[in-house]
């Protein structure tokens, strides 16, 4: 079986794991890295893995070393990386679900010819509905993308994509859950001013989001074919839509995704 170093024991870090166990992966091929003594007893505790305080100890031996930490924190995770003994012409490859750090920056900081793969994930993998790309470097070869794309799977979808849309990527599905929260939010209130209490408005609410996202994706019909479905012409839905419109939602949304990719791209370029 692989072997996995999360190095990273925070929300995501968590999550990977717990997919991992669930999906039938043995505690004795995971390793975590956790620098807080209590939050490193936690994982333990929980999940029964072993969890180390040493980047350079935790890859020792793992086949796959996943980087599940903030931008900020990987330059100084790599340095100790380099304590541990890397060999470029091994099987071994860097996976960063660090948002903005490219391969080529990543790659600079490996041995020459290190194999990496990057991630852009979300937080639905939180609870095993993620939707993560992935993006090889120049030295990851195809059986080594696939299983990355085999490990985050545990954690929900996966797609695989050129490196040059990860800030797109970011924009759809990265940023995606705050834009849905946001529109349940507004929902929430307006059924409020309608005159429904705030959690019968949010049982309405949360559960039409829910039925409706299971509905678009085992229909196998478009989202533009089920909303004229619930359209009837002059009816009740018509007039919403009617309103939605006029508030130029569509170029909105175009709008606050053009922003997200252009701040992702500046990201980028600042870590670079």
């Amino acid at each position: 079986m692989t072997r996995i170093a999360v190095v990273g024991g925070g929300r995501i870090g968590e999550a990977l794991v717990a997919g991992l166990l669930e999906s039938g992966r043995a505690t004795k091929d995971l390793v975590v890295v956790e620098p807080s003594a209590p939050r490193a007893a936690q994982l333990a505790e929980r999940f029964k893995v072993r969890v180390s305080g040493s980047v350079a100890e935790a890859v020792v031996g793992a086949d796959v070393v996943v980087l599940a930490v903030k931008p900020g924190v990987v330059d100084a995770v790599l340095t100790d990386l380099s304590k541990a003994d890397l060999d470029s012409g091994s099987d071994q490859v860097l996976v960063s679900l660090a948002a903005g750090v490219t391969t080529a920056w990543l790659e600079s900081k490996l041995p020459a010819g290190f194999a990496v793969v990057r991630v852009m994930p979300n937080t639905p993998m939180l609870v095993g509905q993620g939707m993560s790309a992935i993006a090889p470097g120049r030295y990851a070869d195809a059986e080594q993308l696939e299983q990355v794309g085999e490990m985050l799977e545990a954690v929900g979808k996966v797609v695989t994509v050129a490196e040059s849309q990860m800030d797109a990527v970011t924009a759809v599905s990265g940023s995606g859950p705050a834009y849905f929260f946001l529109v349940v939010e507004a929902m929430i209130d307006a059924g409020v001013g309608l005159g429904l209490t705030r959690d019968v408005a949010s049982e309405l609410v949360v559960q039409t989001m829910i039925g409706s996202a299971a509905l678009l994706d085992e229909s196998g019909q478009s989202a533009v074919d089920l909303r004229a479905a619930v359209t009837s012409p002059g009816g009740t839905t018509a007039a919403a839509l009617r309103e939605l419109e006029r508030g130029a939602l569509r170029s909105t949304f175009i709008e606050a995704l053009q922003a997200a990719k252009h701040r992702s791209a500046e990201h980028g370029a600042s870590n670079e």
